[in-house]
């Protein structure tokens, strides 16, 4: 009989593809959920859920870019809403610490009668290496605001053990975990140990949220720039300076510091067009 495939709705996405790639490394069928796969998934067309969903009892949940756009949680609980008419048993749901939006988000998958763990993660180690972060440390600058507020870092490959965990073990159900890095790290702290991790200086540059708009816009445009700087100033306020133990509770072992992180995407090239 063949096994029934887990659901990775954003699989090509920073978190979604190493699920996919970690539950596929152990054997586990994944049916991937993205406009380009097989059977194809688009948060856009609802008619799209139901084909994606069907003989599916396990889903991995990420909305992309952010629970925070407009519309997303009105998304999810009609997704919600299709995934326990399909038969789903256990929605594991990425959000993000400190957003009201991401908050709502989480009351919906409470509320939906579909089992499910919560996995509410601060900022990723890989908006430095893989995300739009990525190009000014290429310059030397990381540009952010926020002043001296310190955020513990988590480095999304310690997301997706939690989330693999979850979807394979027993005992996760009901469970909200809060992940975060082993530390507290200010901008400041963390531009100098990615100077110590690529051997060049870069240099933490303290911009304004307005000039933090205007960064984000020439990258991707007015609308997700109004969205995260949206993000930027509500949770850069000192509200999440605090370590949390989801990975520990999820995984029995403590979360990854960012300075292994670091050298480890030095070593991978993460950072190999600087001059």
């Amino acid at each position: 009989m063949q096994p029934t495939p887990i659901l990775v709705i954003g699989a090509t996405g920073k978190t979604g593809s190493r699920v996919a790639a970690r539950l596929e490394a152990s054997g586990v069928p994944v049916r991937h959920g993205s406009r380009g796969a097989a059977i194809p998934f688009d948060w856009e067309d609802p008619e799209t859920w139901g084909p994606v969903l069907h003989g599916v009892t396990k889903a991995y949940v990420t909305y992309f870019p952010d629970l925070a756009f407009p519309g997303a949680v009105e998304k999810i609980a009609a997704f919600c809403k299709t995934a326990k008419e399909a038969g789903l048993q256990h929605l594991v749901l990425l959000s993000g610490r400190g957003e009201h939006h991401a908050r709502l988000g989480e009351e919906v998958v409470r509320s939906s009668g579909i089992g499910y763990t919560l996995v509410r993660a601060s900022w990723f180690a890989q908006n430095f290496s893989e995300g739009y972060l990525r190009d000014p440390i290429l310059a030397g600058v990381l540009p952010m605001p926020g002043g001296m507020v310190r955020e513990p870092i988590i480095d999304i490959d310690d997301i997706a053990d939690v989330v693999v965990a979850c979807m394979t073990e027993d005992g996760h159900q009901g469970q909200l975990y809060e992940v975060t890095g082993p530390r507290l790290m200010s901008f400041a702290e963390i531009a100098y140990t990615l100077s110590q991790a690529t051997g060049r200086p870069i240099r933490h540059i303290p911009i304004s949220f307005e000039d933090f708009h205007a960064n984000v816009a020439q990258a991707d445009g007015d609308f997700v720039a109004d969205v995260f700087t949206g993000i930027a100033r509500e949770t850069l306020d000192g509200r999440n300076a605090e370590i949390c133990d989801g990975v520990e509770r999820a995984l029995g072992r403590p979360p990854r510091d960012f300075a292994d992180f670091a050298v480890d995407a030095a070593r991978s090239g993460a950072w190999a067009n600087a001059a």
